[in-house]
């Protein structure tokens, strides 16, 4: 127990107090303060951590939408490149097979042109003998028999001359 005594004016206030009353009333205060202090650091700390939470959760889905634009732009990008690499192979393909149908006509044409020519000899031929044979006295009446085999390469060309 202790007592105190304050003077105030002409007023003397004695003060009687119990000493391990407010020893004990002041531990008290301070466990409760302290549990106090531990509820608000165990929730300074789930709401810190809830809030990691949320923005770790903000973040990952800000790096998933611009990861899945980056991938909608790359798919894009690589379809417009196909596109244009397909047009290519057709302008390509095209003008390889017109230069081929023009390459396959001209040698048409030249074969064409070489046959003719020995055709045009065989002919030529053909016409010196009948000249000749004409003015040759017909009287023997032998028969002329001709052979002609043409190919790609060369032309030949067998005359046989038969006696009746």
């Amino acid at each position: 127990m202790r007592v105190r005594f304050c003077t105030k004016g002409n007023l003397i206030l004695v003060i009687i107090e119990d000493v391990e009353e407010s020893i004990e009333w002041e531990i008290l205060q301070k466990k409760k303060q302290q549990k106090i202090k531990e509820k608000l650091r165990i929730r300074t700390k789930a709401t810190v951590k809830i809030q990691a939470w949320w923005r770790g959760t903000l973040v990952r889905r800000t790096l998933l939408h611009a990861a899945l634009r980056a991938w909608i732009i790359q798919r894009w990008w690589r379809m417009t490149l196909l596109r244009v690499l397909e047009k290519k192979r057709q302008a390509a393909l095209i003008a390889y097979a017109t230069r081929e149908r023009a390459v396959i006509k001209l040698q048409s044409l030249v074969r064409m042109w070489r046959v003719r020519w020995r055709y045009c000899q065989v002919l030529n031929a053909i016409y010196v003998i009948q000249d000749h044979w004409q003015c040759h006295d017909c009287q023997t009446c032998a028969l002329l028999r001709g052979h002609c085999v043409v190919t790609a390469t060369h032309l030949q060309f067998h005359i046989e001359i038969i006696n009746s």
